[in-house]
Formats: structure tokens, sequence, C-alpha cells
């Protein structure tokens, strides 16, 4: 098997990262991660790799994090996101789909359902509202999502997102 190579270019005090993310949701809740050393959520997913699709970083994604195989659907967003983190300014293009979870993960709004350790980070998940207000509450970038995860684009959605805009331009 030949080497993974993940797809990120640093470059000085800059970094280009490729991230794939999926929405997955279940009685009106969706799912979302976190380093936990990290005060923000996210939506789960990860960097892609050269040689592989976005929809099969998702899936792989998806097997070493959540231990399921998960179905895609339809891609939601295509962003172009500009943000400052751990002393970098970031460029990241990020693709996210609507994916399905398989009924055997588990499913406890509220809490922590699901810890594990990925490469040097301790992640964990919990499904929380799929409301406005709650991603709000949470702190969960790009933050353009929050406004629209009651209401799904019907096709995809290409927006360039800098962090401190309170709309994304497309």
């Amino acid at each position: 098997m030949s080497k993974r190579i993940h797809i990120r270019l640093n470059a000085g005090g800059r970094r280009f990262n490729y991230r794939i993310a999926g929405l997955g949701f279940r009685n009106g809740h969706v799912l979302v991660h976190r380093a936990v050393h990290e005060p923000f959520w996210t939506f789960p997913g990860g960097r892609a790799e050269i040689g592989e699709t976005s929809e099969e970083t998702l899936k792989r994604e998806m097997v070493e994090e959540l231990g399921v195989e998960v179905t895609v659907h339809r891609l939601l967003w295509i962003v172009e996101n500009f943000f400052h983190y751990e002393q970098r300014d970031w460029h990241e293009l990020g693709f996210y789909y609507l994916m399905d979870i398989p009924p055997e993960f588990p499913f406890r709004p509220g809490g922590i359902i699901h810890r594990v350790e990925d490469g040097d980070n301790y992640l964990e998940f919990k499904w929380v509202p799929a409301t406005r207000d709650a991603l709000t509450a949470l702190d969960i970038p790009p933050y353009f999502i929050a406004d629209e995860i009651e209401t799904l684009p019907v096709s995809p959605r290409h927006l360039v997102w800098r962090d401190g805009d309170l709309d994304g331009k497309d």
C-alpha cells in the first residue's frame, strides 16, 4: 500500500487545507464533533488525500472516526474559507455533503455519545438540535451554516467566507 498523503500546503505563516465534511441528521438533530482541546465544534470530516474523491474522503473519515459506513448524498456547500487559527492564516477549500449515518451509530441527544483518538487529537461527538439557535450557541464555524441549517440548499452553493464576515460572499 502506498503512503497516504493529505492535501495540505504550508507557506510560512499560511496554510492551505482541503477539507471534506458531512452533515448527518437524525430526529431533528445534526451530528457535530470537536477536538477536546478546542472550544469550537464543527461537522465531522477531515482532510482529503491525494488520489481520492471528496466522497471517498468523507466515507473513509467516517469509518475512521465513527466506525460506520455512511451514505454520502448531495453536495450542499463548496466553501473557500479564510480564517486565523493556531498562529496561522488558513485558506481552506471545504466541501460539505449531506450524509446518512446508519442506525447502529448511537443517538442520545444532550451529551457526548462517541470518542475517538484521531492522530494527535482526541475527538468527541454529540447530537445537537439542527437549529440556527443551537448551532450559534455552539460556536460552529463556518458560521453561515447556522443560518442555513433549517433550510438546506437544494443544489450546491458556493461561498467565499472570511472570518468576521456577517455574511459570506457568493
